[in-house]
């Protein structure tokens, strides 16, 4: 690659590559004076996060990552009523990434040299963040709250050796992935907080499961779930909420984002809608000088998870120590609220 090139016309890099690259691209492009955008998970190893974190803090670059999931439409509901009390003092989260990709991962030609299927290797939650980014945003995580520890533990593999052996049977192709050792089909882990929240992930990509986030959040005075759908409300009396009344808190808590350009984002698409919110956001915060809503400090924790819940799952669950990518400054940091849409110049046409 061709030393110090900056072209004047470029702000912003996005980086959609295979995941070991995530970390060196973001690290170049932001020492030639770049934004940067990742792909989930930003980094692979803790030395990669906290190369992400000096690079930034050096140069004086974002360094966001993309999770879309933070986007869709009922976690910033949910984020909304929580900012506003609804739900009470926070103090439990579920997250997770169940989805079954067996095929897909041993599938030819899927993924670039079997990048993802290689990827699976590792025990451990190798893909934290879909599950993690919108109940740390509730939890007012590195912005008042930090991550202390946490424990993992991974089944045995039932199914990615199983399903490597039966393809190589009839393949040659298979032989080389025939005899390797795979993660287990489903990693729990599970954090806690400096303030003593809790948050509980799920991981599984090799079971026959009906894709879930799970993203379940638990206050003193009210919970939210969602997956199976409906999402769904619940303010005590082990009932939830009727739709009615479900509609009238979606319309008093609507955040002003979905209200400005949620009807737009439907109609683009990307998952849902969330992605050119995702976009359409991320563009409002550089545009205007906003803080951006997952800044590098997010990316290295949330992608952080992923190395640290392997070193658990490879010591018996034992208990490890979270960094604070922070140095401190969670303690002074104030929340982002990414519900609102306060810039005003940012336009679109479809």
């Amino acid at each position: 690659m061709e030393k110090n090139v900056r072209p004047a016309d470029i702000d912003l890099i996005y980086i959609a590559t295979p995941w070991s690259l995530h970390a060196p691209m973001a690290v170049y492009a932001m020492n030639q004076g770049k934004h940067v955008c990742i792909e989930v998970p930003a980094a692979k190893t803790l030395d990669e996060c906290w190369q992400l974190v000096e690079t930034s803090e050096r140069t004086k670059k974002h360094c966001i990552i993309l999770e879309n999931c933070c986007y869709d439409f009922f976690e910033l509901l949910t984020l909304n009523m929580s900012r506003q009390g609804l739900l009470g003092e926070i103090v439990h989260g579920e997250g997770a990434y169940n989805h079954d990709l067996l095929n897909s991962n041993f599938k030819k030609g899927g993924y670039y040299e079997m990048w993802r299927l290689k990827e699976n290797m590792r025990n451990g939650n190798l893909y934290p963040t879909h599950g993690l980014g919108p109940v740390a945003q509730v939890l007012d995580i590195n912005r008042g709250d930090r991550m202390d520890y946490l424990v993992a533990t991974s089944t045995n593999d039932f199914s990615m050796g199983a399903k490597a052996k039966e393809l190589a049977a009839t393949d040659d192709f298979y032989k080389e992935y025939a005899n390797k050792t795979y993660r287990g089909n489903m990693n729990v882990t599970t954090i806690r907080t400096e303030k003593g929240k809790t948050i509980m992930l799920q991981h599984d990509v090799s079971s026959p499961n009906i894709y879930s986030r799970i993203f379940k959040i638990s206050g003193t005075k009210g919970s939210v779930i969602k997956y199976p759908d409906p999402e769904r409300i619940a303010f005590g009396d082990e009932k939830w909420i009727s739709e009615e009344e479900f509609k009238k808190i979606q319309e008093q808590y609507q955040p002003p984002i979905i209200k400005r350009v949620g009807e737009l984002a439907k109609q683009v698409g990307g998952h849902g809608g969330m992605d050119f919110l995702m976009d359409w956001r991320t563009i409002d915060c550089l545009r205007n000088g906003l803080p951006v809503d997952m800044d590098v400090y997010d990316a290295a924790l949330w992608s952080a998870i992923a190395p640290l819940s392997e070193q658990s799952v490879a010591n018996r669950s034992k208990s490890i120590d979270i960094p604070d990518f922070t140095g401190g400054s969670w303690k002074t940091n104030k929340p982002v609220d990414i519900s609102l849409a306060k810039g005003g110049n940012t336009k679109v046409k479809l």
